[in-house]
């Protein structure tokens, strides 16, 4: 088949989204199907892989993301040869593809990856959250009835979606990892590079450091827990607009030593980093289905996160790690459980490995390349259907 995936932003802009794209289309191409991605961004940037079409688009700041409401010539001539094609993102990508798509009977696709209640609370603080609630509810019902499968990456999602008046049928599917690059990983020296003890416990973040992952609340918790146990430290793996301020905060609570910052690492590093540390730890309540919990769990750290959606539905509370109230003493309480417990941990991290196999990207895109078969075919029936329905002509008495 020809699939084309379509996301207003991809690489170098890093994001859940853009690792699930740029995995799902490597495991597709090896399974035989051309995949293409359709985006917007800088011509100049050079990809490191095949099929990725930029349209031209006005730069937002510093976002890593690009402004346009149509894409180029040779953009749209090649994206209606697709089979089907994969919405990411509703809004800019989800138009152009009932724009572009719909009037040839190209099948469309829709996953939902994003909380975009939450979002807008942080990145449109002057909109009243009731007003931005009210768009999605506007919005969200009509664009989905038009799509021809809704796909949630998990139950609670779903459930969010139904919240927005969503009513169409929603299939859950889950986000899937190359979970063998994580299963086997070791970095025996990483310790030792940061200047940690052999007794030291350290925790880790992966992700973008930006306001919606909650990362503030994040070094709260842990300040309040190292100003108890000595050998804590913390590892923030990614880059983001809230670094400096992060690093000012750790400096603030005389956390700085022990609070480190590898800035941006590549995707092929990150199962040695992760191999190297004793629990993965997120404060996010904005996730959907994160792949960094997924990742963290196939390397063998136990997780502990904030009950919401996404985490929730991931994380096994008491078995695969433990979930926390969004208060800060609630999760400096679990964490400094799961500190002080080495062989809850390791029960831990046996069962996180087990879980996590659950998402291996052999598994779940399987799953979806099955749903895009179906399309295809009820799509192409369809078309068949209309070519042999030919009227009849009136028949004359006369003749």
């Amino acid at each position: 088949m020809r699939l084309g995936m379509m996301a207003d932003v991809y690489k170098p802009h890093i994001s859940g989204i853009t690792n699930y794209i740029e995995a799902n289309k490597r495991h597709l191409e090896k399974t035989g199907h051309e995949v293409f991605v359709f985006t917007f961004g800088d011509d100049g940037y050079r990809d490191d892989e095949s099929n990725i079409i930029r349209s031209p688009g006005l730069p937002l700041v510093d976002t890593g993301y690009f402004l346009s409401f149509q894409y180029s010539r040779e953009a749209r001539a090649l994206l209606q040869t697709m089979d089907l094609v994969h919405v990411h993102h509703p809004f800019l990508s989800g138009r152009l593809a009932l724009r572009y798509c719909r009037p040839f009977d190209i099948p469309i696709i829709f996953t939902n990856h994003t909380r975009y209640d939450l979002y807008a609370q942080v990145y449109l603080p002057g909109i009243p959250p009731g007003i931005s609630r009210g768009l999605l509810e506007t919005y969200m019902p009509d664009f989905c009835a038009a799509i021809d499968l809704v796909v949630s990456p998990s139950a609670g999602m779903e459930q969010v979606l139904r919240s927005f008046h969503v009513d169409v049928p929603i299939t859950i599917v889950p986000n899937g990892v190359d979970i063998g690059r994580f299963l086997n990983s070791s970095n025996p020296a990483g310790r030792t590079e940061l200047g940690l003890a052999p007794d030291d416990i350290l925790l880790v973040y992966a992700g973008r450091l930006a306001p919606e992952k909650n990362l503030s609340f994040l070094l709260n918790a842990f300040a309040g827990v190292a100003d108890t146990l000595d050998n804590l430290h913390l590892l923030l793996i990614g880059m983001g607009p809230e670094r400096e301020k992060l690093e000012e905060q750790a400096r603030q609570s005389g956390q700085s030593r022990r609070v480190h910052f590898s800035g941006q690492v590549s995707y092929e590093k990150l199962p040695e980093l992760l191999a190297m540390c004793d629990l993965f730890v997120t404060a996010s309540v904005s996730e959907v289905h994160p792949l960094s919990v997924i990742e963290a769990m196939a390397a063998g750290l136990p997780v502990l996160g904030i009950r919401s959606v996404g985490v929730g539905d991931i994380v096994c509370d008491g078995v695969t790690g433990l979930l926390a109230r969004q208060d800060t003493a609630a999760f400096a309480a679990a964490l400094t459980h799961l500190c002080l417990d080495a062989p809850l941990r390791r029960r831990m991290s046996r069962a996180a490995r087990k879980e996590a196999r659950k998402y291996a990207i052999e598994r779940t895109c399987a799953v979806m390349a099955d749903h895009y078969q179906r399309l295809v075919a009820e799509g192409k029936a369809r078309k068949t259907d209309r070519r042999v329905r030919v009227p009849r002509l009136p028949e004359n008495p006369r003749l």
